[in-house]
C-alpha cells in the first residue's frame, strides 16, 4: 500500500491545493486562513513521515515512482520518485514549513491593492513555494524538473517584494532577475539535450525521462562529445550555482534575505535554495559525469573562495540580518566542495550539511528576527546587554551560533567534518583553506553574541526604537518554533546515523554511475622496507 498510493503526489498537492482554498478565505478570516495554512503545513508533515518510514535504504535507488504519460510527442512525462538525497530535503522542508507559518503569524500586514487579504495572500504564497520545492525534489522528468525550479521564483518573488522591508521592491527585482537569467540559460540546455537523446540510436525518440538517459550515459550507449557535454553541463551548473548560490553569482541573496520577512527569508535560503545543490547532486553529476570531473578544479575552487569570503564579510557586518545571510553564502560554499570533490565522505557530509544548514539557520536567522522586531533595529551597535532583559532569547541565539561555527555535539559539526576528510583526500590544499572558516565563523559569531548580548544594557538612542531594557523574553508562540529547531540540532548533533543511513546509498549510486572511487591512502613505508 506505501510503494503503490501515489504518496509524492499527495506531498505536492497537499501544500499547492491549501494555497489555493488559503487564498479564497473572506478577507475578514484571517486568524481562519492561519490555521487553515498551519493545519495544511502539518498535513504535508504527515505525509513525508510517511515516506520517510515507508522508504527503504537498503531498496531501489527510487522508490515511490509514479510514471504517467504527460506529453508523449515531446518524449515528457509525469514521473516521480524519491531517493536517500532527496527524501531527507523533503523531511527537513516538511519539518520547517509549520515552524515557519507559526514563526511568520504576525508578520502579513495590509497593503495597499491586496483588499485586506494580506494575510491570505502571505501564507499562500508560502505554501506554493513548498509545493513546488517538493515537486522539484522528487520529479524524475527533467522538463517537469524544469517547470517547477522555475515556477517556485514567482511566489518567492511576491513574497520579497509584497511583504518585505523599506527596500523590498529592488530586492525582489534583483532575486528574480537573477534566477531568470539562471534558468534561461538552463532552458537552452535542456532543449540540448532533448535534441540529443532524439538523434541518438538509443531512443528511438527524444526523450526527457532522467533515469533513461542516466543509465544510457552510464552504460556507454549514450556518448556526447567533449564540447557538448561541456556546454550543457555548464548550462545546468550555472543556473544551479546562481540559485545555490555559489560565489561570484551570491550578490542577490544578501538584499533578498534582509529585505524579505525572517520566516520568507528562511524559507528562502534553508529550504528553496537547496534544490539548487540539490540539482548539483541529482543532474549535474550523473548526466554529465565527464564534464562534472574535468570542470571540478575550478569549481571546487569557487567554492573555497566563497567559503572564506562570506565569512569575511560576515564579521565586518553591523547589521545582524545581513550577517547571517553571508554566512549562508559560505556555508553553501561548503556544502558545494563536498559535492564536487566526489568522495563519499565529501557528498554525504553535503547532503547532510543541506538539512543542518537548514536547521540552524532556521534557528538563528528566527531568533534574530524576533529580537529585531522587539527593538525595531537590525543593527547590531543598537543591542546590548540582552542577555540580562531576555535570558532565554539570548541563551537560544547562543546555541545557533554555536551550531552555525559548527561546535562539536551540535548538528553541522559532522557534516562539515565530513566535508573536510572527503576534501583532504583529493585535495589537501583546499581542505586546509576551507578549515580557515572555523576559526572565521568563531569570530563573527562570538564577537556578535558579545556585542549584542552580554554587557550593560544599552541605553535608549532617542532614535523612536523601543529600549533594551523593555524589550520581552520569548513568548510561547515563539518557543513552539525556537525549541524543536534546538532540539534537532542537539539530536543530529549527537547521533546523525538514521540520516546518513539514508544518504550514504543514494551518494555511493551516484559516485558509481561517475565511476569515481575513494581515493586510497598511500601508507609511508616501514623501516624494513626502506632499508632495501
Amino acid at each position: 500500500m506505501v510503494n503503490t498510493f501515489p504518496w509524492l503526489t499527495v506531498l505536492w498537492a497537499v501544500p499547492t491545493i491549501g494555497a489555493a482554498i488559503v487564498i479564497l478565505i473572506p478577507a475578514g478570516q484571517r486568524v481562519l486562513a492561519k490555521w487553515l495554512a498551519l493545519a495544511v503545513s502539518v498535513v504535508g508533515l504527515g505525509v513525508a513521515v510517511v515516506l520517510a518510514v515507508g522508504f527503504d535504504p537498503a531498496g531501489k535507488q527510487y522508490q515511490f515512482v509514479e510514471s504517467h504519460p504527460w506529453i508523449p510527442s515531446f518524449g515528457t512525462g509525469y514521473i516521480l520518485g524519491v531517493d536517500g538525497i532527496a527524501l531527507a530535503l523533503v523531511v527537513l522542508t516538511a519539518v520547517l514549513m509549520p515552524l515557519l507559518i507559526i514563526a511568520g503569524w504576525n508578520d502579513a500586514t495590509d497593503r495597499t491593492g491586496l483588499a485586506g487579504r494580506s494575510v491570505q495572500a502571505y501564507l499562500a504564497l508560502m505554501l506554493a513555494v513548498e509545493g513546488m520545492v517538493f515537486m522539484s525534489l522528487v520529479a524524475l522528468d527533467i522538463l517537469l524538473f524544469y517547470v517547477f525550479f522555475e515556477a517556485m521564483l514567482i511566489p518567492m518573488y511576491f513574497l520579497i517584494g509584497g511583504f518585505g522591508g523599506e527596500n523590498r521592491s529592488r530586492a525582489a527585482v534583483k532575486f528574480l532577475l537573477y534566477n531568470l537569467f539562471g534558468g534561461l540559460v538552463m532552458l537552452a540546455a535542456v532543449i540540448g539535450l532533448y535534441v540529443v537523446t532524439a538523434q541518438s540510436d538509443v531512443f528511438g525518440s527524444g526523450t526527457f525521462d532522467f533515469r533513461a538517459i542516466v543509465e544510457a550515459v552510464a552504460s556507454g550507449r549514450l556518448v556526447l562529445s567533449p564540447a557538448v557535454g561541456s556546454f550543457l553541463f555548464l548550462s545546468f551548473m550555472f543556473a544551479f550555482a546562481v540559485k545555490a548560490p555559489l560565489w561570484p553569482f551570491h550578490r542577490w541573496l544578501p538584499d533578498a534575505a534582509v529585505e524579505a520577512t525572517p520566516a520568507s527569508a528562511v524559507l528562502m535560503m534553508a529550504i528553496m535554495d537547496k534544490v539548487g545543490t540539490f540539482g548539483m547532486l541529482r543532474y549535474c553529476l550523473p548526466l554529465f559525469p565527464d564534464a562534472a570531473t574535468y570542470f571540478r578544479p575550478v569549481i571546487i575552487t569557487l567554492a573555497v573562495i566563497g567559503i572564506v569570503y562570506g565569512a569575511v564579510l560576515a564579521i565586518g557586518q553591523v547589521d545582524v540580518m545581513r550577517l547571517i545571510a553571508y554566512t549562508s553564502i559560505s556555508h553553501f560554499g561548503f556544502i558545494i566542495l563536498g559535492i564536487f570533490v566526489m568522495t563519499s565522505q565529501g557528498q554525504s557530509g553535503s547532503t547532510l550539511y543541506m538539512i543542518n544548514h537548514g536547521i540552524s539557520t532556521a534557528a538563528l536567522f528566527l531568533i534574530a528576527g524576533f529580537l529585531v522586531s522587539r527593538r525595531g533595529s537590525r543593527l547590531i551597535a543598537s543591542y546590548g546587554g540582552v542577555q540580562k532583559v531576555a535570558p532565554v532569547l539570548a541563551g537560544t541565539f547562543l546555541v545557533a551560533g554555536l551550531a552555525t561555527l559548527s561546535l562539536p555535539g551540535l548538528a553541522p559539526f559532522i557534516s562539515e567534518f565530513l566535508v573536510l576528510i572527503g576534501t583532504f583526500t583529493r585535495y589537501p590544499v583546499l581542505a586546509v583553506f576551507a578549515a580557515t572558516a572555523l576559526v572565521l565563523s568563531a569570530v563573527y559569531i562570538l564577537w556578535t553574541y558579545q556585542r549584542m548580548m552580554t554587557g550593560p544594557v544599552r541605553e535608549d538612542d532617542g532614535d523612536g526604537t523601543d529600549a533594551v531594557r523593555n524589550l520581552r523574553d520569548l513568548v510561547p508562540r515563539e518557543l513552539a518554533v525556537v525549541a524543536p529547531l534546538i532540539a534537532l540540532l542537539l539530536v543530529l548533533g549527537i547521533y546523525p546515523k538514521p540520516a546518513l543511513d539514508v544518504i550514504n546509498p543514494a551518494v555511493h549510486h551516484t559516485l558509481t554511475i561517475m565511476g569515481q572511487t575513494d581515493p586510497v591512502p598511500s601508507a609511508p613505508p616501514t623501516v624494513a622496507e626502506g632499508s632495501r
